[in-house]
């Protein structure tokens, strides 16, 4: 099939260089349309970004012009598709207004994630939520899908396989990269050499979500804490079952978890377990093919009737873009024939 027109909104931040990475060479998807704000209107995203990732610019992007954010320049550019990384206030205004005029929207803003018929979806764990954009209007309108907070994105992609247990209580602490706060983020001066042990919103996000998508409605405990690493979201996790299993039953649960669909950003294994202690660690989050999207899973325990483990989680690539254009790449198998 010809490649589908595509549009990111917000590319020139950490998460819409994400997308610009994620999308390089993509089969399904070409990117025709790259947002932003007005004053960077007609400027070519090589002069206008800090590039952050960890990785070259993909030269297809480097001479595209910027272009405003308004719905006029959106229809102009032919995409049908849009990528969101917007900052949640302004997703919240432009979403909605997007759909109103017919755009299919793959969002990792979390602005819309609790509308009853907006799935926040994983295709690896709650696929059949997809079909929840009928109830917005599809195929004669517009929708808007979400993908998770990259927090929420690990634990629920590690839960998801071990739901047969029945999974009673968790207790979950996160150790969140900088990249996770945006750019331009935080000062230097506040987390070099230091912890910042509040995230606003992001407990909150957790339990609501991972309740939504995996359709469990355990008691959570949350903590989040911001850390001076760059990429990748490692959390130290702690579940109570009903029927509780033994440690091979969890690395088998795990070994044998996989997508019912076939995707070019969807790895063979989404969670694989590291038999090393030290693992697994921020340093190898890019890890895996594709690179990003899989959650590194370790240190395994039990204790006090308890099932313990670390788990780590591409924060701007599995829980951001990676996320989101995986979600694309499920709509288009299951309804591209409405393109």
């Amino acid at each position: 099939m010809n490649r589908v027109k595509t549009g990111i909104l917000g590319a020139t931040g950490s998460v819409g260089q994400a997308f610009v990475w994620v999308l390089r060479e993509h089969p399904l998807f070409s990117v025709e349309y790259i947002g932003a704000s007005d004053s960077r209107e007609g400027k070519m995203y090589s002069e206008e970004v800090h590039w952050l990732m960890p990785c070259s610019m993909p030269g297809y992007i480097k001479d595209l012009k910027l272009s405003s954010l308004s719905i006029e320049a959106i229809k102009n550019s032919g995409c049908k598709i849009l990528f969101s990384a917007l900052p949640s206030d302004l997703a919240a205004k432009l979403e909605p207004e997007l759909r109103k005029e017919g755009f299919y929207i793959f969002s990792n803003a979390g602005a819309m994630r609790r509308e009853e018929n907006v799935p926040i979806l994983i295709p690896e764990t709650n696929a059949e939520s997809l079909q929840s954009i009928e109830n917005q209007g599809f195929p004669g309108k517009g929708f808007v899908v979400t993908n998770a907070n990259c927090s929420t994105t690990g634990l629920a992609l590690a839960l998801a396989p071990l739901r047969s247990f029945g999974i009673e209580e968790i207790t979950v602490s996160t150790y969140q990269s900088i990249s996770g706060a945006g750019y331009p983020g935080m000062s230097a001066m506040d987390i070099q050499g230091n912890l910042i042990p509040h995230i606003s919103g992001e407990e909150e996000k957790m339990v609501y979500e991972t309740c939504k998508i995996l359709g469990i409605d355990p008691v959570i405990l949350v903590s989040c804490v911001r850390v001076p690493v760059k990429f990748g979201h490692l959390e130290t996790v702690w579940l109570k079952f009903t029927d509780t299993p033994s440690l091979a039953d969890v690395k088998e649960a795990w070994k044998n978890f996989k997508a019912d669909f076939v995707s070019h950003s969807t790895p063979k294994k989404p969670v694989i377990y590291i038999e090393d202690e030290t693992q697994p660690q921020p340093a190898i989050s890019f890890e895996g093919n594709p690179g990003g999207m899989t959650v590194y899973t370790g240190r395994l325990r039990k204790e006090n009737g308890k099932i313990g483990f670390v788990l780590l989680v591409n924060n701007i690539i599995r829980g951001a873009a990676g996320g989101s254009v995986q979600n694309a790449e499920l709509f288009i198998e299951k309804y591209g024939g409405s393109l």
